[in-house]
């Protein structure tokens, strides 16, 4: 005999316990089944940082605790002897040299790269994706082969010495290469295009009316720029200033072909650390200095965007 609670009038609804056990099981099984998905795809990408970023970094940080060989490589004693040689009158010099550098190269960069930025970004719409394929062509060619044609132009008789004497301005070739100044010219070269992209993106991003409801107020075009432009695209300058000052600071390539290695920087330093005095810890120290430097910037530049990102947000 079936019993009384069990029966139920046909085409009413299932009690409130009825059908709880499968629904439980097929949420457990999606929630399942979506995150395997998730690892199958990210499992590759988070591979490869473990394997090429995350271990080769961890063995660079392990080797600053320890003191460089007689014939050089790594004794596994602790010192913290690699860490006060930063601070040597020598290496400092470098590292602030470096600074100054990729600093000056980031300034010029910005006031040359906001400008044109500015100017795509008021293009008709057929005209941007032209001129943003001439802002990125160089990027399409190896660098090497970039850097060495400003050798090419830039020596004794090369292209600049031979117009210059040829329209008279000059009458014997200039020493245009293995300076301070060629390298902040084939730096910014090499990293203009990551200062304009990021400012032409936030620059598109403005609203028109914005700008008009200024100039209705009685704004001159350059109080309207300065009050409403530069401080809704300061994201987009932050991120530009960061994507150059630091490719521009760790690298070696530039200073030693259009520097003749007259003016070392840090990445030089850490280069010949490495491949020329085996001094893998003290090299290894000096590899963690401007890691440090950079995840400050990083960390002062998230700040800033989301200092102004919450301003942007309360004036829209």
């Amino acid at each position: 005999m079936t019993a009384k609670h069990d029966l139920a009038p046909p085409g009413a609804a299932p009690g409130p316990t009825a059908g709880r056990p499968p629904r439980r099981s097929s949420r457990r099984s999606r929630a399942l089944g979506t995150a395997g998905a998730r690892l199958a795809f990210l499992g590759p990408g988070l591979g490869y940082l473990f394997v090429l970023l995350l271990v080769p970094l961890a063995l660079v940080l392990s080797y600053t605790v320890f003191r460089r060989g007689r014939f050089g490589g790594v004794v596994y004693e602790a010192t913290s002897e690699n860490f006060t040689r930063l601070f040597d009158p020598l290496y400092f010099h470098i590292v602030l040299g470096s600074i100054k550098i990729a600093a000056l190269t980031t300034l010029v960069a910005l006031l040359l790269g906001y400008p044109t930025a500015y100017a795509i970004a008021r293009l008709p719409r057929k005209w941007k994706t032209i001129a943003l394929v001439a802002v990125v062509l160089p990027f399409w060619t190896n660098f090497l082969i970039r850097v060495y044609a400003w050798v090419i132009m830039l020596s004794g008789p090369g292209l600049v010495n031979e117009a210059l004497t040829g329209i008279g301005i000059i009458d014997k070739p200039l020493e245009l290469l293995y300076n301070q100044g060629t390298i902040v010219t084939g730096l910014l070269y090499s990293y203009l295009p990551l200062m304009i992209l990021p400012l032409y993106a936030a620059i598109e991003r403005l609203d028109p009316q914005l700008g008009e409801a200024s100039a209705n107020l009685g704004a001159r075009p350059a109080r309207t720029f300065l009050s409403v432009t530069l401080p809704l695209t300061m994201p987009g300058i932050l991120t530009g200033c960061v994507f150059v000052f630091v490719p521009s600071l760790g690298n070696f390539v530039i200073p030693e072909i259009l520097g003749g290695g007259r003016s070392i920087m840090v990445g030089n330093l850490i280069r010949d650390q490495f491949l020329k005095a085996r001094d893998y810890p003290f090299g290894s120290a000096l590899a963690l200095a401007v890691i440090a430097v950079l995840i400050v910037l990083l960390f002062l530049q998230a700040w800033a965007s989301r200092v102004y990102g919450g301003t942007e947000g309360r004036r829209g």
